[in-house]
């Protein structure tokens, strides 16, 4: 037996050499028997087994059993674990009531030998053993900072995120809050590393300095908070006070947040404290505005009322930053809410003098179109075209010469210099150059053609009694987000006659976005306004896939013309919005007036074989109601009621209001009110841009007979239906052609203007640059178009 005794002790001491001899095991108390016990402290036993060294702690539970903590060949070694073991364990075992478990043993251990300069305080939080906290032994290192940065073991407890042992230590054992390890961090610093508000509320529990304590990197805890994007601690942090007003390496907690894109934690800190929206960072002078990086976060800002043209220490409003860091979607949010295009920042310069520095195409039209100033020079007398012919080394720099070109040396002369008056012929490009049509290369003619080149005028005249000679009729297709050509159109319109559209004209008629912007016009909303209107609307409006829900337009509609207010309300102009009644067979046009509709006599287009709701008169309906309607196309929005889109039966309105006016004349007439008939002198007919013609390859729709015929069937019908429908709703073509005939006979001045688009843009179109774009080609259509504007200008004003 001794034999077979000694074999098994050899074998496990040359098995222990490749085996980890700290893993701890349970063993039999019975195995040591014979062996030499060499050390006792407490429950800590050290035996020599053979040749190796076990360290054996006793469980008063199982008196048979021992956990062998570890199995050493080096005496010296087992020596010194042995002594930090027995010193290191007495706190942890004396006060587990059930007995330690052999996981818990191990992972004990195991922290101790990987950090041997930690308090036992430490190892407690490590390994989560609460019970052990009220331990005199572990109660005077509570407060130790004998840990890797100086940190104590609440640092530790809100690191890990402890709850538990978080309480226990500031709850029973009185743990200090205010001491901070060497970066400076308090317990508050770590816990805003976590997202866990419990954290937070059991710290604020005991009042302390440290909420809102700057570390060695110059950040609070809601600094860190908001860098992190932890929202919830952000909230927790805020409502136990902590500071939003104390300033850190990137300002206020708010200027942090939004350099980070933190959009959770910017609400928390702007629903505590509105001001912060306009928090001016001590180093840069910046709002949160100038440090947005995403259009979400800019929106967010101006919906909380910051400033939008606020400046910088270098006098710089948030849009020049936008431009010089290229953020095109935060520079459209900034301009669509109105910021100025033309504010001047450092050295004089606009936004535009900046873009064209940094040759970016659509910052460029985006400016231009919003009103930037081409000849606006800066403190050294260069305007943004100068700038571009100078500065421009990049991709983009042939068509920033060909635009110079285009617009003559003359205006690229500083402003000292005598310029070309506004009588005078702008110098052209080569005609070589010219027969490509105008483009890009007019590009900084364009922006200044309209206030240079457009007569504007101080009044209108009018008779005697203050009513208008002749009267004037402005029509409005349809055309969904197109509706923005509309609208650059009347601006153009409103520049060249110096009025408002609502004072040029006496009747107003609109489908579909041109029945909204009628409406618009008629109660009194600046078409500029409109404008930005237009393209926050669409992000509200066209979300999610077809048919959109009808709520947020409805919304958008109630928000701006008031969810009580009637059509017989708003009096001047007259206006008429189309519509479809879609509840009967074949579908009738009706109009949505401000004033009661003309009794023509005249009997029914259709025979009725079957009754219907009567139409409500106009002191009956909504103004946001009508324009609903008159929006609901099929596919996009579901009908309102009984009503579809008005485009169905004329998306160019034109010839339905002169017949309406007509019938309007006839009905006075006939009441004996002749002197109040006034006739028509002028009809402007605005257009939503015309999109290109492209080649259909088949419209052919037959019964097949094999699969190759079936997919040329698909693809027939597919391009049938579209025809179909784009000639149903056509406002160009014939529709145009019919109405200036019309217009001819009766000797009334008849204006088209849409003007030709590059691409075809979707009636629900979302994205910013392609909408840009097609204002730059309504742009350049209305500096092509120029003199037809100073004739219209000058016939709308005449008496």
């Amino acid at each position: 037996m001794d034999l077979f005794g000694r074999i098994f002790s050899t074998v496990s001491a040359v098995s222990n050499l490749f085996s980890n001899p700290y893993r701890v095991r349970e063993v039999s108390l019975t195995e040591y028997a014979r062996c030499v016990c060499l050390r006792e402290d407490g429950r800590v036993l050290l035996y020599k087994a053979a040749r190796l060294w076990d360290c054996l702690l006793l469980n008063p539970n199982t008196p048979q059993n021992a956990y062998r903590l570890f199995q050493l060949d080096v005496e010296t070694e087992a020596l010194q674990q042995f002594q930090e073991l027995a010193v290191k364990l007495r706190p942890f075992y004396e006060t587990a009531r059930q007995g330690l478990r052999l996981d818990t043993v191990q992972q004990l251990t195991d922290c101790l030998r990987s950090h041997p300069s930690w308090s036992l305080a430490h190892v407690a939080v490590e390994i989560g053993l609460r019970e052990s906290f009220r331990h005199n032994g572990i109660l005077r290192s509570v407060n130790s900072t004998e840990c890797d940065g100086g940190s104590t073991p609440l640092h530790l407890a809100c690191r890990k995120g402890d709850a538990e042992c978080l309480q226990e230590l500031i709850e029973e054992c009185h743990a200090r809050q205010d001491i901070a390890d060497s970066n400076g961090d308090t317990v508050y610093h770590y816990a805003a590393h976590q997202n866990n508000p419990r954290i937070i509320e059991i710290l604020c529990s005991v009042p302390s300095v440290g909420v809102s304590h700057l570390n060695n990197s110059k950040e609070t805890p809601l600094h860190v908070a908001c860098r992190l994007g932890k929202v919830d601690t952000v909230l927790a942090l805020l409502r136990c006070q902590a500071s939003c007003d104390i300033i850190g390496k990137d300002g206020y907690p708010i200027h942090t947040a939004m350099k980070y894109s933190q959009k959770g934690c910017a609400e928390a800190i702007l629903d505590i404290n509105a001001n912060q929206a306009n928090a001016v960072d001590p180093r840069h002078k910046g709002t949160p505005l100038h440090w947005a990086k995403s259009a979400e976060m800019a929106v967010l800002l101006i919906q909380r009322g910051c400033n939008m043209n606020s400046l910088s220490r270098t006098s710089e409003t948030p849009l020049h930053i936008m431009v010089k860091r290229d953020r095109f979607d935060c520079a459209m949010v900034l301009l669509v809410h109105g910021a100025d295009p033309n504010a001047m920042g450092e050295h004089g310069n606009t936004p535009l003098h900046l873009a064209m520095k940094k040759d970016h195409l659509e910052l460029i039209k985006a400016l231009m179109v919003f009103g930037a100033d081409v000849e606006k020079p800066n403190d050294f007398g260069e305007t943004p075209g100068l700038i571009a012919a100078r500065s421009s080394k990049g991709s983009n720099r042939k068509v920033m010469l060909s635009m110079l070109c285009s617009v003559g040396a003359d205006r690229c002369f500083p402003p000292d210099t005598q310029l070309p008056s506004a009588d005078s012929s702008p110098v052209r490009a080569p005609a070589a150059d010219r027969s490509r049509g105008i483009g890009f290369q007019d590009a900084v003619y364009i922006s200044t053609a309209l206030s240079s080149m457009l007569v504007s005028h101080d009044s209108v005249d009018f008779k005697e009694d203050g009513l208008r000679v002749r009267d004037r009729l402005l029509c409005l297709d349809g055309g969904g987000i197109r509706g923005l050509v509309l609208i650059q159109l009347l601006i153009a319109i409103e520049k060249a006659a110096g009025c408002p559209i609502r004072e040029l004209f006496d009747w107003v008629a609109g489908t579909s976005t041109g029945g909204i912007l009628a409406l618009a016009i008629v109660h009194g909303k600046s078409m500029e306004y409109v404008r930005c209107l237009y393209f926050r609307m669409k992000n509200e409006v066209f979300r999610g896939s077809r048919p959109y829900e009808s709520g947020p337009l409805e919304e958008f509609l109630k928000r701006e013309f008031g969810e009580q207010t009637k059509m017989s309300e708003v009096t001047t102009p007259k206006v008429m919005v189309t519509s479809t009644l879609s509840d009967r067979h074949p579908a009738e046009l009706h109009f949505f007036r401000n004033y009661d509709p003309p009794e023509t006599g005249r009997d029914p287009i259709f025979k009725r074989v079957a009754s219907f709701h009567p139409v409500t008169r106009p002191e009956e309906q909504l103004v946001w109601r009508a324009a609903r309607s008159s929006g609901a196309a099929p596919t996009y929005f579901r009908p309102m009621g009984r009503f579809l889109d008005g485009g169905l039966l004329s998306n160019n309105p034109t010839l339905d209001a002169m017949t309406e006016i007509h019938d309007y004349n006839t009905c006075l007439k006939n009441k004996g009110k002749g002197d109040l008939v006034k006739k028509l002198s002028v009809v402007v007919s605005l257009g939503t841009g015309k999109p290109p013609q492209v080649q259909v390859s088949s419209v052919d729709v037959f019964r097949p007979s094999n699969p190759w015929e079936m997919v040329k069937t698909v693809f027939g019908a597919r391009e049938l239906g579209k025809m179909v429908v784009d000639c149903c709703t056509d406002s160009d073509g014939p529709a145009v052609s019919r109405a200036r005939a019309w217009c001819d006979m009766i000797d009334i001045s008849y204006f088209r203007l849409s003007p030709q688009l590059e691409t075809d843009v979707m009636l629900d179109e979302v994205s910013d640059a392609v909408l840009v774009n097609m204002l730059w080609d309504t742009q350049i259509y209305i500096y092509q178009q120029r003199e037809v504007l100073q004739r219209l200008a000058k016939k709308l004003l005449e008496p």
